[in-house]
């Protein structure tokens, strides 16, 4: 029921689009807008190419006028170039056969799917002048580097998330009345002014390196946040 409600109220929130044309992807972007691309057959037989246009930078006018076609929407779907449908987010946009989802974090989108109605779902293709389409060509090109990069952007992101832990305990132990009661807690990893500031460096990189891969788990990379 919950799911259900939660699908309503993405959906409810898409507005028709504009008309206005889709834009070229320029490098100047690369931290503020996403691209993806999807080709869908509708009733009429012919495929279309459908494309997600995430910008990340939107202000408040422009997320509040998005219903009346003033701004820029922080999602707009298109069709063949014509933008026919926008949205705050995370949304869910009815395309053929389906719907796409589409989520952000505080590093990018963490979900860009197409969900047929069959329920199997596929990840739509970034646009390879993106962060996300230069994360992949990389991929497609040293695997296995680009596994180990993963794992490294993982291992920071645990590490960083126990010390989280460990401080949080601390610091609720250390107050006045928590203490009487169950004591206090010393965190037994002490970093230096140093090392705190390489450590939170790190774990932004990591935090953006998974998002370029559009991997996201709401306790993992709470610690990137």
């Amino acid at each position: 029921m919950i799911r259900n409600l939660k699908r309503r109220w993405q959906m409810g929130k898409v507005r028709p689009g504009d008309g206005s044309r889709l834009k070229p992807f320029r490098w100047w972007q690369l931290l503020s807008r996403c691209l993806f691309y999807i080709r869908l057959i509708d009733q009429t037989g012919p495929p279309h190419l459908y494309a997600v246009d995430v910008h990340h930078m939107t202000d408040a006018k422009s997320k509040s006028d998005h219903e009346a076609g003033k701004g820029t929407a922080p999602a707009a779907l298109y069709r063949d170039g014509v933008q026919i449908a926008r949205s705050n987010v995370p949304t869910i946009f009815t395309v053929p056969g389906g719907t796409i989802q589409v989520a952000t974090s505080g590093f990018g989108v963490k979900r860009m799917h197409y969900i047929p109605d069959d329920g199997a779902e596929h990840m739509l293709r970034p646009d390879p002048r993106s962060q996300e389409g230069r994360r992949a060509k990389f991929a497609d090109r040293h695997p296995a580097l680009s596994r180990g990069v993963g794992l490294v952007s993982l291992v920071v992101l645990l590490f960083a998330l126990s010390l989280s832990i460990l401080q949080g305990v601390e610091s609720i132990t250390a107050i006045p009345p928590v203490a009487e009661h169950i004591g206090t807690f010393n965190s037994p990893v002490r970093l230096p002014a140093w090392a705190n500031i390489a450590m939170i460096l790190a774990g932004l990189l990591a935090g953006y390196e998974r998002a370029t891969r559009l991997r996201h788990h709401w306790l993992i990379d709470s610690a990137a946040t």
